[in-house]
C-alpha cells in the first residue's frame, strides 16, 4: 500500500512539474503596457502571421550578406542585420544574424548589450579583440584576441564589444538567439538619450565634471 501511495504522489508531481517550471516567453520589445480597450491594442511582439498557404521562398530569403558596408564613421564599424525586419519568415523562430565590418587600425563595435539574445561571433577576416563584462558586483572582464576562424560567445544581456587592433579591415558574422535581439549601445543610451539625462546624475555616476558630461552629451 505504501508503494502505491508513493507512486500516486510521484505521478501527481510529474503532472504538476511543467506548471511549476513554466515561465513567460521572452519579450521581443522593450516593454508592453497593459491596456483595457482592445481597440487601442497592438500585437505583442509586433508581428502578425501570414496564411501559411500564401508563404513563398522570398519570405525566408535575404541577399547581400557578402557585401561589406562603409566603415568611415565615428566608431569605424558597420552592422548589417538579418533579423525579422529583413526576413519575415524568421518570425517566431528565435534566431537572427548580423555581419559586422570593422575599419583597420581601431574599428570598434562599441560596448553594447542585446537584451533579448545570446550572441555567438565568428571571425571571417582579420583580427579582433573582443570581450564582455560580468554582472555586478564582480564586473569581471572576460576578453580574448580572435583571428580568422575563431569563435566567441557573449552571454545574453551582458555588456560586450569588438575592436580591430590590426592594420587591415576585419569582418565577422554574429548569430543571435532571437528573431529581434535588440541592441543598447551604452554611450548612446547614457549620453545621447532623448531627452537628456540630468548632468548631475551622470556626473556622479561616472565621476566626471559636469562640464565634461555636457560635452559628451553634445557629441551624441
Amino acid at each position: 500500500m505504501e508503494g502505491f501511495h508513493f507512486l500516486q504522489a510521484l505521478f501527481i508531481l510529474t503532472l504538476a512539474s511543467p506548471l511549476a517550471y513554466a515561465s513567460d516567453p521572452s519579450p521581443l520589445q522593450d516593454f508592453c503596457v497593459a491596456i483595457n480597450d482592445p481597440n487601442d491594442a497592438v500585437f505583442v511582439n509586433g508581428k502578425v502571421c501570414k496564411d501559411a498557404k500564401l508563404a513563398t521562398a522570398d519570405d525566408f530569403f535575404f541577399s547581400g550578406l557578402n557585401i561589406g558596408k562603409i566603415t568611415s564613421n565615428s566608431v569605424g564599424s558597420s552592422v548589417t542585420p538579418v533579423n525579422v525586419a529583413q526576413i519575415s519568415g524568421l518570425n517566431t523562430l528565435g534566431i537572427s544574424l548580423a555581419r559586422i565590418d570593422y575599419a583597420a587600425n581601431g574599428g570598434l563595435n562599441p560596448p553594447h548589450t542585446h537584451p533579448r539574445a545570446t550572441e555567438i561571433l565568428v571571425v571571417l577576416e582579420g583580427t579582433l579583440y573582443v570581450g564582455f563584462v560580468t554582472s555586478n558586483p564582480d564586473n569581471r572582464l572576460i576578453a580574448k584576441v580572435l583571428n580568422k576562424g575563431d569563435v566567441f560567445v557573449f552571454p545574453v544581456g551582458l555588456v560586450h564589444f569588438q575592436f580591430n587592433p590590426g592594420k587591415s579591415k576585419a569582418v565577422a558574422i554574429a548569430a543571435l538567439s532571437s528573431q529581434d535581439p535588440g541592441v543598447i549601445t551604452i554611450a548612446n543610451a547614457v549620453f545621447g538619450s532623448d531627452s537628456s539625462i540630468n548632468p548631475d546624475v551622470l556626473s556622479k555616476a561616472f565621476k566626471l565634471d559636469k562640464s565634461m558630461v555636457k560635452s559628451l552629451q553634445s557629441k551624441f
